[in-house]
């Protein structure tokens, strides 16, 4: 799907997320990983920094990260230190301006860094923080509420992605998408089949022909609808796939890496995961083979390192394919 819809019952993702995601999740030196199948972290020489002993982490974002034990899910700091107490069933896993999304009793609110409840559970669905305000869904429709849980957008809306980026959010209305401000005023009408979030001032759109294409934020094309499939603008690249294979555009359009891998991801750090034969390689922004094809699977870069499977294993790397972390027989 083009769109990411808000999540009616926003979990915590219990696996580890695959190279297409282009949202960097690594925060500051701390890497997850897993050895004998429980979860710790290392800093980026590859020194095991908290011991594997949870049975699923998360990364960490804004000093805190999500762990899992014995079904429940709490928040640990730096220092591998308990700091919100295994407790909840369900939750985002990830803290974002302060407030981090759990569900109670089938309700979904946030608490604070301390566990405290700082909105309370009572909403259907939820997001997490964005620009100020967070999606949050009532009697199946999508509004938005401000971090005193106040509803600053009314809930009207069928559908959207829930977030926030550069000043508007795409929402669906009368099964036509367009996009508002943070007042709920719709700038750029409803008129797509589909959208998405805007990054580096374009957002992708579909049209009722099914092709895809990109607007500015006065909702004028800039790239004319044409591809098939198509994602969001990244270190001033997006894949976009003729006939089953991937490529790269820049911001005019132009085709710059030729459509010839047989899956692609996102570029962050100047460098892409995208597969050719069997196994996956990094490119860097003109296509040019930096990492070699050896990996089974493999991730974005976020702050200098890359998970990469090989031989069946989770191991990091950095920019030069060189192996800074494997797990020990």
């Amino acid at each position: 799907m083009l769109k990411k819809t808000l999540i009616i019952t926003l979990l915590i993702v219990f696996f580890v997320s695959c190279c297409y995601s282009n949202e960097n999740n690594q925060k500051k030196g701390f890497f997850r990983i897993r050895v004998d199948n429980k979860w710790g972290y290392i800093d980026k020489t590859g020194k095991i920094i908290i011991d594997p002993q949870y049975d699923y982490a998360i990364n960490f974002s804004e000093g805190l990260a999500a762990i899992q034990i014995a079904g429940k899910l709490g928040f640990i700091d730096k220092n591998g230190k308990i700091v919100i107490n295994p407790q909840f069933d369900r939750g985002s896993g990830v803290f974002s301006e302060g407030l981090s999304a759990v569900k109670v009793d089938n309700k979904w609110g946030f608490i604070d860094k301390t566990g405290k409840i700082k909105i309370n559970p009572q909403y259907d669905g939820i997001m997490n923080f964005s620009e100020g305000l967070a999606a949050v869904t009532i009697a199946g429709k999508l509004g938005f509420i401000d971090k005193n849980g106040k509803i600053v957008i009314n809930p009207r809306f069928d559908e959207g992605t829930g977030v926030f980026s550069e000043g508007l959010s795409a929402v669906e209305i009368d099964r036509k998408w367009g996009y508002i401000d943070k007042t709920g005023k719709m700038v750029i009408d409803a008129q797509f089949k589909e959208g998405s979030d805007f990054s580096q001032g374009l957002a992708l759109v579909e049209d009722s022909e099914y092709r895809r294409g990109y607007i500015n934020k006065d909702g004028e094309y800039i790239i004319i609808p044409q591809f098939d499939r198509a994602w969001s603008f990244s270190n001033d690249r997006a894949r976009v796939r003729y006939d089953d294979k991937y490529g790269y555009i820049d911001k005019t359009g132009t085709l710059v890496i030729l459509p010839k891998f047989y899956e692609a991801g996102d570029f962050s750090e100047g460098l892409a995961a995208v597969r050719i034969g069997r196994n996956f390689e990094y490119i860097d922004k003109n296509g040019k083979t930096v990492i070699n094809p050896k990996f089974g699977s493999a991730r974005i870069f976020s702050d200098g390192l890359a998970m990469v499977t090989l031989d069946g294993n989770d191991i990091y790397i950095d920019k030069s394919g060189k192996i800074i972390f494997a797990p020990t027989e």
